[in-house]
This record gives structure tokens, sequence and C-alpha cells, in this order.
């Protein structure tokens, strides 16, 4: 049977994502929410659908690319996503949700259309998503996997790391990490220029050192470039936290700087940045150290 997929959230991910599985050669139909978000994608081949059933009926791939796990699940169930799906099609949820929903996702799935599933949220940003080198973590059958490889395979790097769920858990350890590594670089970065130090010249004079990473090179970069555009939203991030919190608490693990991490993107929501990019945590360390602040060039903000 040909390939058809359903790609249902077209936003800042969701569009280069699905734009690349168009360019790929696959047929696409895709849906969101706001219409005109689909636009771009339109514009390159993809069919648009009015509603989530529309965009699901006849496909055998249907993809989710969704805020978090209660839009998911009112996509697929409420707004009638699931009512579309048929006997032997494949759900692959790429949006970051809590583990427990993708495993209440794939059953009510298998239950109710019969139908596959696999958990695979994504990591490498808007840049990543252009590319097509995302990080992608898997969590299902090892049998379902292998049937979504080709398509996986355009929008970046998948692997298995386990059954359903584990991809969710994989990418709460992704979010984990770069969360810790956002807030130990942009509290370097202030200590360099509360020091007398230029922050820009420090960033250059530890890359390639044991402390260069990703989030020194990219978000670094947007902190001496006080450019908080989004790239991923910062409420977003701190809603993976608290599901990192979460998961903790079930395995009865206390992680520390998690916890610490968590309360520096909640206060940086509670203080408005909530629509900010991740780097923008930044902001909430000079909040709390005013008036302390790197370099003077203004900030540049997501506009309304």
């Amino acid at each position: 049977m040909a390939t058809t997929i359903a790609f249902l959230g077209i936003g800042l991910m969701g569009e280069p994502m699905s734009a690349n599985l168009v360019k790929a050669g696959f047929p696409v139909t895709v849906w969101n929410r706001s219409a005109a978000k689909a636009d771009p994608v339109v514009k390159l081949g993809a069919k648009r659908a009015a509603t989530p059933e529309a965009a699901t009926s006849g496909a055998n791939i249907i993809i989710t690319m969704l805020e978090n796990g209660p839009i998911v699940r009112d996509v697929l169930f409420e707004q009638g996503a699931a009512k579309g799906i048929r006997a032997g099609a494949l759900v692959i949820d790429m949006s970051s949700i809590p583990p427990d929903y993708a495993r209440e996702h794939a059953k009510r799935l298998k239950a109710e259309r019969k139908a596959d599933y696999l958990d695979a949220p994504v990591s490498g940003g808007t840049v990543g998503a252009a590319e097509a080198s995302l990080a992608i973590m898997a969590g299902g059958e090892s049998a379902v996997f292998e049937r979504a490889r080709s398509i996986l395979e355009k929008m970046g790097r998948p692997t298995l790391v386990g059954p359903t769920g584990t991809g969710q858990l994989a990418k709460l350890c992704n979010q984990a990490i770069v969360g810790i590594n956002i807030i130990a670089v942009a509290e370097a970065l202030l200590l360099a220029a509360a020091g007398g130090a230029d922050p820009a010249a420090v960033r250059k004079a530890i890359t390639g050192g044991f402390a260069d990473s990703k989030i020194l090179q990219v978000h670094g970069q947007r902190m001496i470039e006080r450019k908080f555009l989004p790239g991923g939203r910062s409420q977003v991030h701190l809603k993976d936290l608290n599901s990192v919190i979460d998961a903790a608490n079930e395995t009865k693990l206390d992680l520390p700087l998690s916890k610490a991490t968590r309360e520096i993107f909640k206060y940086l929501v509670d203080i408005g940045g909530g629509r900010y990019d991740q780097s923008a945590a930044l902001l909430a360390i000079e909040h709390m150290n005013k008036p302390a602040r790197v370099g003077a060039a203004p900030d540049i903000l997501p506009k309304d």
C-alpha cells in the first residue's frame, strides 16, 4: 500500500518537518488550528484539510506535532482525528508529552481503531527541523519502529529507545540536560560581565574546551546578542521540566538540578517571558541580580 501521510500541527517545528516530507515525495495532507500557518507547506504541494478527521481519513501514517499532552488528546479523541484513522494505520506522535499520556493514547488507538502507535519526540529546534537533522527518540515495538524508519529519516536521526512511553522519557532526559546547561551558560556569561570580562570573548575562549556544547554555541550566542526570539518557547520548556519532576517523583528520584532549573524557568514565565526563547533564562538570572547585565545591547523580543 502506498504511503499517505496526515500531519497535524503546523507550527514552528511542524512546518519544516512536514515540508521535508513533501520534498521527499510523500503525499501529505496537513491540518492546523490556525489554517494560514499551513500555507507554506501547501505551496510546496501538501493538501490542506479543514478538520483533523478530514486529514486522517485515507492516511495510513498519521503524525502529530502539537504543543502538549492535553492538546494531543483533544485533537485525537475530541476533535475527531481518531475517527478518521483506519485499522492498520500508524500514529506517530512527535509532540513532547508525558510518558503516561503516550501509553494511554497507544492503548486507546489500538483498542478503538486497531492502529499502531509510536511516540517519537524530537530535539534540535527549528534549525534541526529545517535541516532534517533532528534527534528523534522513539518508543514502541521494534516492528512498528522499522515501519516508520524511512519516514522518520526524512526528518532526522531516529533511535528506538524502548517500549511505548520511553521516547517521551528520553525527551525528558534531553530537556533536563538542555535546561540545566542553559542556566549554566547564563550564569557563566553574567559572572564574566559582572567581573569585568567581555562575555563574548569569554564564550569564544572556552569554545572547543571541556565546557563547549551546542548550548554554549547556539544559546550562548543568542544571549550575547540578546536575541530571544523562539526557537523553543520558555513556557514549553517549563512544561517539559514539570514533566521531568513528575517522572522523577514516580520513580522516587530526587533531581536537585532539574528542580532548580524548573524554578528558574518558572520565574522567567512569571515575569512575562513565557513566549521568549529558552535562552531568555538569562533574563531571569539578570532579574535576580539587578543591575548586573550581559552587554548593553537592547533585548530583541517576540512581538505579540
